[in-house]
């Protein structure tokens, strides 16, 4: 075998390519960077105007109005509370249902479904994600509430927290149902062979091999679908009976307001003219989202957190 020569060695000038190759990795490199310094650019500039349109409407309000008993911007009351409890209790009820139903379906395509079953479910699961909310809501309005929430519950009138709740937990389904999936499906086949090996049965390997083996995931899927719930406007405004102004009750019954739904009452509605006090609602609409934005990030954060500890453990 012949050795090779000295000018056919390979040199650290040699393994940087060509020069041509060089400037397009470069060229690459600076396009991707510029993306991300907009992205951030993007979010600073949001954070930075929630941020002055909130100091100056605090500035010119007292703090009495930020605590009464109701949400009622054209009055001069701004009872956040009101509406956080709103949001809370949206977010609670479409959790109960989306949670059970998107892990249950979860299960079934990862773990007992057929690889030509999951091809077919999958991609239809998901298609109700792409459903317009504005659609959902009125199938709230129009079905989920007389034929579900009121043979129930007989007190419940036309609007009520309770069908909204159920309409924004059929449309975070398909989120929590596909994450979970993808977390599931992904957890090692060794590990399922070797609970096999040892007699297990497919509900104990499904449940105590897999869930926990994807449980990071699994929680990923479930903060997502909360901070979807929580984001949801139109199933909201709809179902609920959100008309710009709310009186603060724990009774999923009675018509509510979210964050979310004052905001967009407050953007597009009539309240956004000057009210009798002669503060402008509309300027309340910006410490409102900095609220919503603040208990988003903070979701986010201990969500993170959570999710590397389990990782640790596992």
């Amino acid at each position: 075998m012949a050795k090779p020569t000295a000018d056919a060695r390979l040199s650290i000038g040699s393994l940087q390519g060509s020069p041509r190759r060089r400037r397009k990795e470069g060229f690459v490199r600076i396009l991707l960077m510029a993306a991300a310094i907009v992205s951030m650019v993007v979010s600073v500039a949001i954070i930075v105007a929630l941020a002055g349109k909130a100091v100056t409407f605090l500035s010119n309000v007292e703090l009495g109005q930020l605590w009464s008993d109701g949400w009622r911007p054209r009055s001069g009351e701004f009872d956040v509370l009101t509406i956080f409890i709103g949001t809370i209790e949206v977010s609670v009820i479409a959790m109960m249902i989306a949670t059970p139903l998107g892990l249950g379906a979860a299960m079934y395509l990862s773990e007992y479904a057929n690889p030509k079953t999951r091809r077919k479910l999958k991609p239809i699961l998901e298609t109700l994600a792409g459903i317009p909310s504005v659609v959902l809501g009125y199938f709230a309005l129009q079905v989920i509430n007389p034929a579900l929430v009121q043979p129930l519950f007989s007190s419940a009138g036309t609007f009520n927290v309770m069908a909204a709740g159920i309409g924004v937990g059929i449309l975070t389904i398909p989120l929590v149902a596909s994450v979970a999936e993808d977390a599931m499906y992904a957890v090692p086949s060794a590990l399922r062979e070797a609970a096999y090996g040892i007699g297990a049965r497919r509900r104990s390997v499904t449940t105590k091999v897999v869930f926990p083996a994807a449980v990071s995931g699994i929680v990923a899927a479930l903060i997502l679908g909360f901070s979807r719930a929580v984001g949801e406007t139109m199933v909201v405004a709809i179902a609920a009976g959100a008309t710009g102004s709310a009186t603060r009750h724990l009774n999923p019954l009675e018509p509510g307001q979210t964050m979310t739904g004052a905001i967009s009452s407050l953007a597009i509605g009539s309240d956004q003219v000057k009210s009798t006090t002669g503060l402008n609602p509309f300027d309340s609409l910006f410490f409102v989202g900095l609220l919503l934005f603040v208990m988003t990030l903070a979701l986010n954060v201990v969500s993170e957190r959570y999710v590397r500890k389990v990782r640790k453990d596992f």
